[in-house]
């Protein structure tokens, strides 16, 4: 269930970026570790891997689980910096692309966030942020 948010600052913003891309091109620290794993596993016993080279080894998978926690702080981050964007657009009026085509505009009452992203209730309509067009101070 979403709640409405009032305005907070002066300053109105929008948002169209998406907080996570998932790209199954790379290399997670679970992927990188069943590598290690396996390399560990099947090493040739006359013949073992360097203590140097697994230290550098496992240093390069400390590394890919920081940069994923570096990842989800800024996902979390992005998503607070929006919920305040959306927020400030309060009491302003804005203007949006309808779906039909039409150029509609109004003043914002409040902010729904939803699943989908936050939402400004104009005239008890819904319209996600990604369509407004315009925002400005109310005349």
């Amino acid at each position: 269930m979403t709640d409405p948010v009032g305005g907070v600052g002066s300053s109105p913003a929008t948002y169209t970026a998406s907080t996570a891309v998932d790209r199954s091109d790379q290399m997670g620290k679970d992927t990188f570790l069943q590598l290690l794993v396996a390399q560990m596993r099947y090493q040739d016993p006359n013949s073992p891997t360097s203590t140097t080279e697994f230290m550098s080894q496992t240093a390069t998978f400390t590394q890919v689980e920081k940069l994923e926690e570096i990842a989800a702080q800024n996902a979390e981050l992005l998503a607070l910096q929006r919920s305040l964007s959306a927020g400030a657009l309060v009491g302003h009026a804005v203007s949006w692309t309808a779906e039909d085509g039409t150029t509609r505009s109004g003043t914002v009452s409040s902010v729904r966030f939803g699943s989908d992203g936050a939402s400004a209730v104009v005239g008890g309509t819904e319209v996600p942020i990604g369509r407004l067009t315009e925002v400005s101070l109310p005349a």
